[in-house]
């Protein structure tokens, strides 16, 4: 802990740097804030929309198909155009579609909502990473970290902002109200700070090598994230569901998981500086299997759902800055390839909450950790794929140059 502090201590003195580090910092804890409300809200905005489980699932979808077109665009976007002002514009439209959240009474008129709002977080989530990576390009692992670190804030801040407006009465009105308010002051810093220049650079040599890489990354963005999001936005319904918690605990459930996920991309800061991504992703990945695999063992157990939560959010909080570490490491990263990337994060967000969904009432809530079991492994499967890629590929550059 104490390297994770001096390292964000070093970050707040950065001279040339500070104010757009900080900026995007401060616009993941937003980004944390409007994307983790969906989930402990799910069955308020089913009531809202008269719908049932099966139909508000389609919400996730909705979410994940704005997400993958704002990653597509998005990605072309910051090649283009000056970032900063961009991201501007981005956070005023963040705040008003989370606005128009609690006045959609239709669930065709809130899954429209939601997917606008999606392709703009998402250009927004493309923004950041990209604009981070080309000013810390040389030393990029733990400011990555750090950045994600942020997203955790405030997923784990938002169901407890959940769960304290339900006890004082003011329901998914004035949740959302509140988040849209507090993405204001974001876009106002990101207006007065200057852009980086827009770096644009060819992809490394052997181009249909680098196109299987990125395949292979992009997979294993869609296999974890779905992971991620499914389990975020499906485990308070899980738990109330099962009688393991009441509405309220069942959000301070869904916050421990955040809680941990953020302590878990502290922690993540110096081991990226001290580990190979390759490492760090497999160790990873065998805590969720461990963690998911408790809470298959014992589904009745709330002592056993609480440990599993928090295992699970502390393995799978640095898989997420580590895939992209990675990517930095062998590939040249412009705004379209991470547009790539976030397509596939957006699509495993979509296919995996969606799934849930559409079996949760046939098959019983456990169906969500059987679900979750399955795209662990074929994650872990991935990432094994990706590392004798890379070693392959290090191989025959090895055997040219010696030739």
């Amino acid at each position: 802990m104490g390297n994770s502090h001096r390292f964000l201590s070093r970050v707040v003195r950065l001279r040339g740097h500070t104010p757009a580090t900080v900026a995007y910092y401060v616009s993941y804890i937003a980004l944390g804030l409007s994307l983790a409300a969906t989930g402990p809200n799910l069955s308020r905005l089913a009531t809202q929309t008269g719908s049932v489980l099966s139909e508000i699932s389609y919400l996730f979808t909705g979410i994940s198909l704005g997400y993958m077109v704002g990653a597509a665009l998005g990605g072309r976007l910051f090649d283009r155009i000056k970032g900063h002002p961009a991201l501007a514009v981005m956070m005023l439209a963040i705040a008003a579609f989370l606005g128009l959240v609690p006045l959609a009474h239709k669930l065709w008129m809130l899954i429209a909502v939601m997917f606008l709002l999606g392709a703009v977080q998402s250009a927004l989530d493309v923004g950041a990473n990209t604009l981070l990576t080309w000013i810390h390009q040389d030393n990029l692992a733990p400011y990555m970290n750090a950045l994600h670190f942020f997203f955790g804030v405030g997923a784990f801040l938002s169901p407890i902002l959940v769960a304290q407006m339900n006890i004082a009465g003011g329901g998914i009105l004035w949740t959302y109200w509140t988040l849209a308010l507090l993405m204001l002051p974001v876009a106002i810093w990101f207006a007065a700070v200057t852009s980086p220049p827009i770096r644009t650079v060819p992809v490394k040599e052997g181009g249909r090598t680098n196109r299987v890489l990125i395949l292979l990354i992009v997979a294993a963005f869609f296999l974890t994230v779905g992971v991620e999001v499914g389990f975020a936005g499906w485990i308070f319904t899980y738990a109330t569901n099962l009688d393991l918690a009441d509405e309220t605990w069942a959000a301070y459930l869904t916050s421990a998981f955040w809680g941990s996920f953020t302590v878990g991309r502290l922690v993540g800061i110096p081991i990226a500086g001290r580990f190979r991504p390759q490492t760090i992703l497999l160790g990873d990945l065998l805590g969720c299997v461990l963690c998911v695999g408790l809470i298959l063992l014992w589904p009745g157990s709330r002592t056993a759902l609480w440990i599993g939560a928090i295992g699970l959010g502390f393995s799978l909080a640095s898989v997420f800055a580590t895939l992209l570490s990675l990517a930095g490491e062998h590939l040249h990263i412009t705004g379209k390839i991470t547009g790539w990337f976030f397509v596939g994060t957006s699509s495993g967000a979509m296919v995996v909450p969606w799934m849930i969904g559409q079996l949760f009432e046939t098959w019983g809530a456990i169906v969500t950790m059987v679900v979750l079991m399955g795209n662990l492994s074929l994650g872990l499967g991935t990432v094994l794929m990706i590392m004798i890629y890379i070693r392959r590929a290090a191989g025959l550059t090895e055997g040219r140059t010696a030739a």
